[in-house]
């Protein structure tokens, strides 16, 4: 898990484990601290029954299960939905929500938090070739091919910080910032002098102490956070739609700062899946990466 926080811990924030990581809230109010975090944790429970590939009874197993027939969904598994596949279009197929069934030949086919140390076996799996233009979706009618698993890991998470950022500062006032491990989203007023974060992957990692302006967000993409073995290879959960298999390793972490949590995941996830090619793709956006040997390489105005 990225090591990616607000500094200090204190009597404003609150935090809980959530989807094998830790989901932490930093009010400008410590007065609605309690508030805050209820309103987060009712929207990080409905985004996991929409959309949680772990659970048999999550809307998009539902939807996976229809045999290619359309369904109607509910308004926030469509609004989820879109937004991955926005992704995908927007990084020519690099993040695909259709690498589900590749993600599971590779053994993360549970909760990350029941994966995390353990050695899986190997295994010989049939899927579809990930293809996100396959999947259809008009207004709420969601077609998903038969065959085909979808996995919202890469975007939904994003998604759910911000929405739940949006939520607490529109029903409470003041400002909020949401962090669901690498991914940050704010909202309403900022502290002054603005958030305070430290970006760093793993202890003994570089790391950089920036601050962010209201309404900024900032995600992280790791190599190294969410890993597991297989008999002869160590895996990560980074998977590149072209082979099925984890993205090559260029870059340790990529983080991208943008105003939408899920704008800064979407390129740093496919930042990690273009490797060499990263820089070209980011452009002038703020951004740094680490390399496996812990160089780092700052782009777009990354504060050194």
């Amino acid at each position: 898990m990225p090591l990616v926080e607000t500094l200090p811990i204190g009597a404003d924030t609150a935090q809980w484990s959530v989807w094998g990581t830790v989901a932490r809230i930093v009010v400008t109010d410590p007065a609605r601290v309690a508030e805050a975090a209820e309103l987060v944790k009712a929207e990080l429970t409905a985004v996991d029954r929409a959309c949680s590939r772990f659970r048999d009874d999550s809307e998009l197993r539902w939807a996976c299960r229809s045999g290619g027939r359309p369904v109607t969904v509910s308004p926030l598994l469509a609004h989820l939905v879109a937004a991955a596949l926005d992704a995908a279009r927007q990084t020519d197929g690099a993040v695909d929500p259709t690498v589900g069934a590749a993600l599971c030949g590779l053994g993360y086919d549970r909760d990350f938090a029941l994966l995390t140390g353990r050695e899986v076996a190997p295994a010989v799996r049939v899927f579809a070739t990930p293809d996100w233009r396959a999947v259809k979706l008009s207004g709420r009618e969601l077609t998903v091919p038969d065959g085909v698993l979808l996995d919202l890991g890469a975007t939904a998470k994003a998604a759910a910080a911000d929405r739940a950022a949006a939520q607490v500062a529109e029903k409470l006032g003041g400002g909020v910032l949401v962090a669901l491990g690498g991914d940050i989203a704010t909202a309403g007023t900022a502290p002054a002098g603005g958030w305070e974060i430290l970006v760093q992957d793993r202890p003994g990692d570089p790391a950089d102490t920036i601050r962010m302006p209201a309404g900024a967000a900032l995600a992280t993409s790791s190599t190294a956070g969410r890993t597991w073995g297989r008999p002869g290879e160590q895996l990560h959960h980074i998977v590149d739609p072209a082979t099925g298999r984890p993205a090559v390793p260029v870059w340790r972490t990529v983080s991208v700062a943008a105003y939408s949590c899920l704008r800064a995941n979407t390129l740093s996830t496919a930042a990690v899946v273009r490797g060499h090619a990263a820089p070209d793709l980011l452009g002038r956006t703020p951004s740094r990466l680490v390399t496996r040997s812990l160089d780092v390489l700052r782009l777009g105005g990354w504060p050194a």
